[in-house]
């Protein structure tokens, strides 16, 4: 195992301790069949629109509350920015600089909650942040503000900042360049994956009886004597419609939120809610630019900040964040984004000679800012990362801003803006407490020991237990009933054939890009944008999802198509 997925010891104190249960193999979801029909003979306390981790983690919240909940996502759970982020569970260093230290604060009580409700998932992670001579963050702010970081965790971060010296810090980074360099500082946040932390919050919410639907669009709302009680929406699998009756609606669509205000006839006329700014990353592989830690660097190109991160076989670079005029749906990278990052990237190591050749792959996002929290001058990263909820005049209840580490706390005061709605008591959701799923690990290491003895393959072994936690067994277990499934889907990754199976059967998975591109990462780590992995996965799932020969091949055509359009690079920003 690398060393910045090592895990570091953080004893969970008295007074924000686990509802630690022994680890347990769950049954599989309800069949589609079933719940397309709750949908539909189902009167709901709440209808969520979006399974991006906000969605989710609202669905989650408001099941485990009592609630009646129904959870519809248009393509798939995380298929926009909840799988297209820099994969940090973070306090959000840079907002000091912009003064946002409530969000600073908040952040880091999550980062340290979010470290032991899934600790297969949210992992410790080292940062460097080297300065340089003339640099606009001078060493000594850098040590005081990393102190100021380090209170904001009330010190109950992994471990805490130290400065370094300009030696010491070439040696933690080899390759990094020493011309100017003054020193800087090593500080501590986490590593995530950001699609996997999404959808085991819908499958929590699943397993605490919400109703949970991916490719489900909505089409309509149901307004009745002013009020939304419902929306019509359509199976894209099967070309259904369905009316599903709630007395509640939330949107939380992200950079789409104004396009679900739009069927809400009463908002017409309104202005936006939501601003969004994308975000770009590349991958490159890890021997290219091989680093044990991650970097924070302020890029030579325009001092701002960004970071270069280790991630398996491939190190991160990004990110980038600018206006668009994109579609959330088309937004991709630009040869403009992708030599940003390369000429950042090159001007802190000389001797990589990155080149665009380099990237495997390179992906883009939208943040979905709330549009208020825009300075004066309209710059995207000054721009609050808060998070706000609106009301409609017909009810409808939208939440926009936030980020990936607030997640759960964006939920909750969702959720108990929902009770509110309704006139329900107010009830607490022991979401600060209860493990997500796979997360009931009283020992990390041991997990990942005895994983080790059993898969036999360390690599294997430890992917399992990243991605699944407890329930790597469930996955496992499958190559004893047929061996082949312990076969890799791409050479030189760690990711098995049993996946493909299981998340068919326990992951909600309907689509090969549902598996390649969120349950695991192929898409990310392969050249070929995981077309070879494609075909194999297919053969696999074709028999559990009734596939044809003549389905197969369609599949194939539209994986090929969903990862040119996430992955492509356009010649010009949109």
């Amino acid at each position: 195992m690398r060393p910045e997925s090592a895990a570091l010891s953080h004893p969970v104190s008295s007074s924000d301790s686990l509802a630690v249960a022994s680890p347990s193999l769950p049954p599989a979801p309800r069949p589609r069949s079933e719940r397309l029909l709750a949908l539909s003979s189902t009167e709901f306390d709440l209808l969520v629109i979006g399974g991006g981790v906000t969605g989710s983690g609202i669905a989650r919240d408001a099941s485990l509350r009592g609630l009646r909940v129904a959870l519809v996502e248009r393509e798939d759970f995380a298929s926009g920015t909840s799988s297209r982020s820099s994969r940090l569970i973070h306090g959000g260093v840079r907002y000091l600089e912009h003064g946002h230290l409530g969000l600073v604060f908040e952040s880091s009580i999550e980062r340290y909650r979010l470290l032991r409700l899934a600790p297969h998932l949210v992992r410790p992670l080292a940062f460097v942040w080297p300065v340089y001579q003339g640099a606009r963050i001078p060493r000594w702010k850098l040590a005081a503000g990393l102190k100021l970081y380090d209170a904001l965790a009330l010190f109950r971060n992994v471990k805490g900042s130290r400065s370094l010296n300009a030696s010491q810090l070439s040696e933690a980074v080899p390759g990094l360049r020493t011309d100017g360099l003054r020193g800087g500082s090593r500080y501590y946040d986490a590593a995530t994956d950001d699609a996997r932390l999404t959808f085991i919050n819908a499958l929590a919410a699943s397993e605490a009886g919400a109703i949970v639907l991916n490719h489900v669009s909505v089409r309509s709302l149901v307004v009745q004597d002013g009020r939304a009680r419902g929306a019509t929406v359509v199976d894209s699998l099967t070309g259904q419609q369905l009316t599903i009756r709630a007395r509640a609606i939330v949107n939380a669509t992200g950079p789409w939120s104004d396009e679900i205000r739009k069927l809400d006839a009463a908002n017409n006329g309104n202005g936006p809610t939501v601003r969004g700014s994308k975000g770009v990353h590349i991958s490159v592989p890890r021997e290219r630019l091989p680093t044990d830690c991650a970097l924070t660097l302020l890029s030579p190109v325009d001092g701002r900040v960004m970071f270069i991160l280790p991630a398996h076989s491939h190190t991160i670079i990004g990110t980038t964040e600018t206006a668009t005029r994109a579609h959330p749906s088309e937004v991709r990278a630009s040869v403009s984004d992708v030599d940003y990052l390369l000429t950042s990237a090159n001007g802190f190591f000389p001797n990589a000679h990155l080149a665009r050749e380099d990237v495997v792959s390179a992906w883009a996002g939208i943040r979905p800012l709330v549009a208020s929290a825009y300075s004066g001058a309209g710059d995207a990263g000054s721009a609050s990362r808060e998070h706000a909820i609106h009301t409609s005049p017909t009810g409808v209840l939208a939440i926009s801003g936030g980020k990936l580490t607030t997640y759960r706390v964006m939920a909750r005061d969702m959720v108990d803006a929902v009770e509110h709605a309704l006139g329900l008591p107010h009830r607490k959701a022991p979401t600060h407490s209860l493990p997500l799923p796979g997360g009931d690990i009283p020992s990390l290491d041991a997990e990942l020991a005895s994983a080790r003895s059993t898969v036999g393959h360390e690599d294997i072994a430890t992917h399992l237990v990243r991605a699944y936690g407890s329930r790597w067994r469930q996955v496992w277990a499958l190559t004893r009933e047929q061996p082949f499934l312990s076969e890799p889907l791409a050479p030189g990754l760690p990711y098995i054939r049993a996946e493909a199976v299981h998340g068919v059967t326990h992951e909600l998975v309907h689509t090969l890009s549902d598996l390649l591109v969120r349950r695991l990462k192929v898409s990310f780590e392969t050249r070929d944008l995981g077309r070879a992995a494609a075909r194999i996965a297919a053969s696999d799932m074709a028999p559990l999802l009734g596939w044809s020969p003549q389905d197969v091949e369609r599949q194939l055509a539209d994986y090929s198509r969903d990862v040119e359009r996430l992955f492509g690079i356009d010649p010009a920003d949109a």
